[in-house]
């Protein structure tokens, strides 16, 4: 018998993992798409389904003989025979048990025959508490059930391959010492189990903790099986309130439980318009056990095993140990992690304030801040790792609150334009989830919020005049000190219209509720860990491009003009803000390096060539929805009131990030005009 298996280290063997997909007949597409995801998380089996219906409805045979070898050559495959063909049923139900149980054998011996060649374990039909056909307390029907499983699993055994006994959820020991009496444990290599706690178990109170249940089936195992191994077939976690980081920490718990084998349910949420067994989003829950999205966009847990595997989901769910307080009142920074937000929180920490990071460390990257800011600080940082659009999960990080900052979002106006649900998820609701908590709290805390400039629109009213390498306004009053806090809001983009609902919410909280709040509606900030994309971060992503030797995009022609503001003059507005609330409550500040810091995207990549001392490959493309020709803050309110002064000019200040850059991701770039002179 040839079996095409992929070779397993066996060193590694207790790291080892699988997820558990299902393939749907006809998803040839969405097969070829989601294999070499899985492949490249570092997993190494795959459990599907291979349905005893499916395969004789028409068209099944055709499409398990393209399935399970496309799989089964690629990795290390456990099919599922479930699901008797309603024909067969004793009563008509579509999951009724065969009238003769010698067919279901006969059924896993021509599935051993047609595709055996492509796997080596598998997986037995025991779902008793699913099967409708039969009644468990009757004794001659319970024997007939082991007599089908049994006899099946026998055959395969007798055969070569080695039969896996399905775990029934919940789990019953009761269930599995019969199955042990009748025989039934005595001819398998492995049994299964399946348990989700924290999404159904822990909730329906029957999850006793993964020792006190693998240890009963070691037991049973033990008095009639004790070659037999421990599978989890089944186990997961559902991220319906946008937990990802719990899902995480679920993981690696479930891979480090004393089991041999164990598959993660799923690979892939289930899409929105797919019933499932109760009915079409009968319970949620159903929707969101994935560890990605169910068009492909990866989850935590996902990124973190195709970046680094299962080392690295370690490292990361070990910043979420919390530290115990020291007594102190913290200041909660949310998106702490981020870019400006943990520049902030070195700020406040250097001071020896207590900080709580609030972060789902979604964006790649992050999570280095986060290590970062526990390297220097220790036990100062307060890490509280959760999603601001889980109200439940944030609420304890805000209890003790002095002041927060929140920086938590969806930055992207690209990305809202495709999954607008998404952003308004997280800027609209994140936003009055965090109001809401600190209204809970009942302590008043200063609330400080990140805005932006696109609530002002896409300016497309102002008259431009382009000149060679840039657009200026055609008012000179506009050319002089940019756009005050006095332009009529304009949302523009799923983006700009959450932002902007978020920015008008939190002003409002000041009115309705008395809690001190103000508005920072910022522009183009750059500096030191930032690790911009194409989407965001735009003069850290230049940078990055243009010290990795690769092309850099433009949308648009080049000539649009930003205000960029280093990180260190950031921190300093929004510290002044905080230390002036009570003067500046309900107060909307525009955020920006003014007129002084304007500089066109073209500019830009002119100093950037001059400080890498290479060209870069420029490639144009079409202008973006909502983008704006121009857009420089008029920060007069900001210097007038507060007398904060943005003091880093523009080419001092790239080259600042460039050193930066240099030093830690490109640590064998060399910066050959880095003593360059440049205008402080």
């Amino acid at each position: 018998m040839n079996i095409s298996i992929p070779a397993v280290n066996v060193s590694q063997a207790r790291k080892t993992f699988g997820f558990v997909e299902w393939f749907r007949p006809g998803e040839f597409e969405r097969t070829e798409r989601v294999l070499p995801d899985i492949l490249a998380s570092g997993a190494s089996h795959l459990r599907t389904h291979l349905s005893w219906a499916e395969y004789l409805a028409p068209g099944g045979e055709e499409w398990f003989d393209w399935l399970i070898p496309q799989l089964g050559r690629q990795i290390d495959l456990l099919p599922c025979i479930h699901y008797t063909p309603p024909s067969m049923s004793r009563t008509g139900r579509s999951s009724g048990a065969p009238h003769e149980l010698k067919s279901y054998a006969d059924f896993v011996d021509h599935v051993l025959t047609r595709y055996g060649k492509h796997f080596r374990h598998i997986e037995l039909w025991n779902e008793p508490n699913n099967l409708l056909d039969w009644d468990w307390r009757e004794d001659g029907d319970f024997q007939l059930f082991c007599e089908m499983v049994g006899g099946a699993a026998y055959w395969a055994k007798h055969r070569g391959w080695k039969p896996v006994l399905g775990g029934p959820c919940p789990f019953d020991p009761y269930w599995l010492n019969l199955m042990g009496e009748r025989g039934v444990l005595g001819v398998v290599d492995a049994v299964g189990f399946h348990g989700f706690p924290g999404t159904w178990d822990s909730e329906e109170g029957t999850w006793g903790g993964w020792d006190m249940h693998l240890g009963e089936m070691r037991k049973i195992l033990d008095r009639y099986n004790r070659h037999a191994e421990v599978w989890i077939t089944e186990t997961g976690y559902s991220t319906w309130r946008n937990d990802e980081m719990e899902q995480a920490r679920r993981f690696v718990k479930a891979l480090n439980v004393p089991a041999d084998r164990m598959y993660w349910y799923s690979w892939a949420d289930v899409a929105p318009d797919v019933p499932v067994q109760e009915g079409l989003w009968f319970d949620p829950r159903h929707y969101h056990c994935g560890v990605v999205t169910y068009d492909s966009q990866p989850k935590l847990l996902a990124r973190l095993l195709t970046e680094g595997g299962v080392s690295r989901v370690e490292d990361v769910t070990r910043l979420a140990t919390p530290n115990v307080a020291s007594g102190a009142l913290p200041i909660v920074i949310t998106g702490g992690s981020g870019f400006i937000g943990s520049n902030l929180a070195d700020s406040f920490l250097s001071d020896g304030e207590d900080v709580v990071v609030l972060d789902n460390l979604g964006r790649p990257g992050v999570d280095q801040n986060l290590a970062w800011l526990m390297d220097r600080h220790g036990k100062r940082v307060h890490p509280a790792l959760a999603d601001v659009r889980d109200l439940r999960g944030i609420e304890a990080a805000f209890a003790d609150a002095k002041a927060v900052f929140h920086f938590a979002a969806q930055t992207a106006v690209t990305t809202s334009l495709v999954h607008p649900v998404d952003d308004f998820e997280a800027n609209a609701r994140g936003t009055i989830n965090v109001l809401e908590a600190v209204r809970k709290a009942g302590r008043q805390a200063p609330v400080i919020f990140a805005s932006t400039n696109k609530v002002y629109g896409a300016l497309d009213d102002l008259k431009m005049l382009e000149t060679e390498d840039r657009y200026v306004p055609a008012h000179s009053d506009i050319r002089l000190n940019g756009i005050g806090e006095d332009r009529p809001l304009d949302f523009c983009t799923p983006y700009g219209c959450s932002k902007g609902v978020a920015d008008q919410y939190v002003l409002d909280y000041a009115k309705s509720y008395d809690i001190p709040t103000a508005v920072l509606r910022m522009s183009c900030i750059y500096g030191p860990r930032q690790f911009g994309t194409e989407d965001q971060g735009w003069v850290a992503h230049f940078l990055i491009r243009a010290l990795g030797g690769e092309p850099i995009s433009i949308y648009g022609d080049g000539k649009q003009v930003r205000d960029i503001l280093h990180v260190e003059d950031a921190v300093g507005a929004y510290r002044t803000v905080l230390a002036n609330i009570d003067k500046v409550k309900g107060a909307v500040f525009n955020l920006g390096g003014g007129p002084q810091n304007a500089v066109s995207i073209r500019a830009v990549l002119r100093e950037i060539e001059a400080i890498t001392e290479r060209s870069i490959d420029t490639r144009f493309g079409d202008w973006r929805a909502g983008d704006q020709f121009y857009f420089v803050a008029d920060t007069r309110r900001l210097e007038r009131e507060l007398g904060w002064q943005a003091r880093v000019r523009w080419a001092s200040g790239i080259l600042h990030l460039a050193e930066w850059l240099a030093e830690h991701r490109f640590p064998g770039e060399a910066l050959l005009r880095k003593r360059r002179k440049v205008p402080a």
